[in-house]
């Protein structure tokens, strides 16, 4: 398989790209309250004149420390959740951060993430450093014809939020079409597409606009949503869509969202080798796009 076309930005393009200081001025929860999973959207007032951004662009958060081992800060990534706009007088970012915990595979024990649970209780008012804009964009392409498949689990859809938004003002009028799959436990964690908050709902009202949710069959036993499963229950179109030459394949979140979408690909284009010449193809035509990490 060809090496993906975009990747998580690594520490060099961290260190050189501009730091900024940035103020949060809201912190609101996205998930219900009666959700098991904490998800928060953050809202940052940065200390710049412009901060041009694009969807698919993350910024890059410093955590002070000292951390274990003895770290000065600690560096961890999150994708814009939104097309740029301003706080005030200052440019505004908006980040989709979850709460994190990690099992520690030598005593069993689970610990809480250090950066996102730092991130989640930030109280308003605190300044943070960030970097940024960083990585290649998630492009709109000229031809409001073409279609697009969009790919992603749990904040995986933050990127789409922004691009989504981005089609509706780019054009209005667009004739192809757009299939979201978006994957989560349940339903409660369908950010921005469940009844807690729907602004991405907005956009998928029309015949050419659709979301297909892709929810895990057994929740409370932690299982991860079927992504594989709500591909296969549209693999008709999708494989329409896969042969189409004008196409856009865009994927994010989590390394698993690539593994499912290969999987899927490769059963409806009848093997590996098939589903490898045509994502080669994509990547070749610069029709293939992704933030997996």
């Amino acid at each position: 398989m060809a090496e993906p076309h975009a990747t998580e930005p690594g520490r060099l393009e961290i260190d050189r790209a501009p730091r900024h200081r940035a103020t949060l001025v809201a912190s609101e929860r996205l998930t219900p309250p009666d959700s098991p999973e904490e998800v928060r959207e953050l809202i940052l007032a940065v200390d710049a004149t412009v901060l041009p951004h694009h969807p698919g662009q993350s910024v890059a958060v410093f955590v002070p420390g000292p951390h274990l081992h003895g770290s000065r800060e600690l560096v961890r990534l999150y994708t814009v959740a939104d097309l740029p706009g301003m706080s005030g007088d200052a440019p505004r970012l908006r980040l989709c951060v979850r709460r994190c915990s990690w099992l520690d595979p030598h005593t069993g024990e689970r610990h809480p993430g250090v950066a996102s649970n730092w991130l989640c209780d930030l109280p308003e008012g605190t300044q943070l450093e960030i970097a940024g804009p960083l990585g290649e964009p998630f492009p709109v392409p000229d031809d409001s014809g073409a279609d697009l498949v969009l790919v992603g689990l749990g904040t995986g859809i933050a990127p789409f939020r922004a691009l989504l938004r981005q089609l509706h003002e780019r054009q209005p009028d667009r004739s192809g079409r757009v299939r979201l799959f978006y994957g989560a436990r349940s339903g409660l964690e369908l950010l921005y597409l469940n009844d807690w908050r729907d602004d991405v709902a907005q956009y998928l009202d029309e015949d050419t606009w659709r979301a297909v949710e892709a929810l895990s069959p057994r929740p409370a036993w932690d299982e991860p949503a079927d992504l594989e499963g709500a591909l296969a229950a549209h693999e008709a179109e999708l494989g329409e869509l896969l042969r189409a030459p004008d196409t856009h394949v865009y994927l994010a979140g989590l390394a698993r969202v690539r593994e499912a979408f290969d999987a899927a690909c490769a059963r409806i284009l009848g093997s590996q080798e098939r589903w490898a010449r045509r994502h080669a193809e994509l990547v070749a035509g610069g029709r293939w796009h992704e933030v997996v990490y």
